[in-house]
């Protein structure tokens, strides 16, 4: 198939590019920074798939979406962006899927076998994480035991974040609002973060968690998650969802409403 990539940045651009090229699907992808350039080349060239971001300048994804959309009502549409808090808007124009910066190889080619009609391989079910109700973590189909709830709200938060970097510090502003982040909290953070590491090494769990330079975050590929597979456009997800994302965190409210607004969009 042919492909069209669109980001202002053109470091996106060049990185995605590289990314379809090593898609036996993709026989050909062209590269633009601008979507007016973009529905210019569409008026004499087609293309079988379009992986867009949605905030750019001049014309967002979203209403690039729609115009291609109206021109070639075929063309299948992956959004592609950093922001997660657009995925409802998105929804709009019923994309074949929604991915989060950085993608994968991995996980950009299960999209490209979706748009395509194809099955993808089945991501492995090593480990898996429950975020619809409460949340709870799965290994070869046990429930993780966490000896520190705070330890186990602290991998729910990252789980949230989505391979995105947090610090002691975001850690303490999100889960301990109204308490100063001073020396005392470093170290009892210190203390959470080893439980939370010993429990997951217990339980040969521990590739999801990456800690680097005081930066926590977790490693997307190594395990399943029901809102993960929500955002790439699953629909047995979309129709899983009742309402409810981890249920026991406020800070988990955000990322609850664009679910819900996703699922009646």
């Amino acid at each position: 198939m042919r492909a069209i990539c669109v980001d202002d940045e053109p470091l996106a651009v060049e990185y995605t590019l590289g990314q379809c090229e090593r898609l036996p699907q993709i026989s050909e992808a062209k590269g633009f920074t601008d979507a007016l350039a973009a529905l210019e080349w569409l008026g004499t060239h087609s293309a079988e798939l379009a992986i867009l971001d949605i905030n750019m300048p001049k014309m967002d994804g979203i209403e690039l979406a729609a115009r291609i959309k109206q021109r070639s009502p075929q063309t299948a549409i992956l959004f592609l962006t950093a922001y997660r808090e657009y995925a409802f808007d998105a929804w709009s124009v019923r994309p074949s899927g929604y991915l989060l910066k950085p993608v994968s190889l991995e996980k950009l080619a299960e999209e490209v076998c979706h748009a395509c009609g194809g099955q993808a391989d089945p991501a492995p079910a090593h480990i898996r994480v429950r975020t619809f109700g409460e949340f709870d973590v799965f290994v070869d189909g046990k429930p993780i035991h966490f000896k520190l709830a705070k330890a186990r709200e602290i991998l729910a938060y990252l789980v949230d974040k989505q391979g995105a970097g947090v610090t002691r510090k975001d850690l303490s502003a999100a889960l301990w609002e109204d308490r100063l982040y001073d020396r005392g909290m470093q170290k009892q953070l210190d203390v959470y973060i080893r439980s939370l590491r010993e429990t997951l090494q217990a339980c040969g769990a521990e590739e999801i968690l990456r800690i680097d330079r005081g930066v926590l975050r977790v490693d997307p590929e190594r395990f399943v998650c029901d809102a993960y597979l929500f955002f790439s456009g699953d629909s047995d997800m979309i129709n899983a969802y009742r309402g409810e994302y981890m249920n026991t965190y406020s800070w988990a409210s955000m990322t609850e409403s664009i679910l819900t607004w996703s699922t009646i969009k």
